[in-house]
């Protein structure tokens, strides 16, 4: 997560949505870094609005508007597939190893998800306490030179981003029946995908 103190922007990173990619290249620009712990980089926004949010308000007087990316949540599921199949992960409990990707899928929209599975959700990510969407600007990932527009044009400079954190290409092919259970437990994601996507590729909530 950044926080831009002039741009008056909170940047969370929404994971395997390109985030680090952009975070890694914006944070000596940023008043605010959290990162290296996974449980900071990667505030949700439930916990931001509890603790981080009244932090900068009350300490700071900073009350800076949000912007997160979005994946289409089917992709969303294959890039974290890919990152659970490393080889590196082999014989721990994130490994997804063995699994084919209907497997995977259903084990993550399981009520009790394994821990390799156990991913939640984007929608649930940038969920508030009263089951909103306040993220004032939603950026979809198909569309990340809008993104990257936004970005420079609020901060007023230019920004260079190298990929990073890519997971290698695996098969990944999903049946229908599958893919049906899919977008009825992510009912709520695939359609906040799809509003930002009608949008152009940013949506102002």
């Amino acid at each position: 997560m950044l926080v831009f103190v002039d741009a008056n922007l909170t940047l969370f990173a929404v994971p395997k949505t390109g985030s680090t990619a952009y975070h890694v290249s914006m944070r000596s620009r940023a008043d605010i870094v959290l990162a290296h712990k996974a449980h900071l980089k990667h505030m949700n926004l439930r916990t931001y609005e509890r603790h981080f949010a009244p932090y900068l308000a009350q300490v700071h007087g900073l009350r800076p508007e949000r912007a997160a990316v979005m994946r289409d949540p089917l992709e969303h599921l294959r890039s974290w597939y890919r990152y659970r199949q490393r080889p590196e992960r082999r014989g721990t409990p994130r490994s997804a190893a063995g699994m084919d990707f209907d497997d995977f899928v259903l084990a993550s929209i399981a009520d009790d998800p394994p821990t390799c599975a156990d991913i939640g959700s984007q929608h649930g990510f940038l969920c508030s306490d009263d089951g909103a969407v306040h993220v004032e600007h939603l950026f979809a990932y198909e569309k990340l030179q809008v993104f990257h527009r936004f970005l420079e044009e609020r901060t007023g400079r230019r920004i260079e981003v190298s990929q990073r954190n890519v997971s290698p290409e695996a098969e990944a092919p999903i049946s229908p029946e599958v893919e049906a259970r899919l977008r009825a437990a992510r009912a709520d994601d695939f359609a906040l995908h799809a509003r930002i996507m009608a949008a152009g590729g940013h949506l102002l909530t």
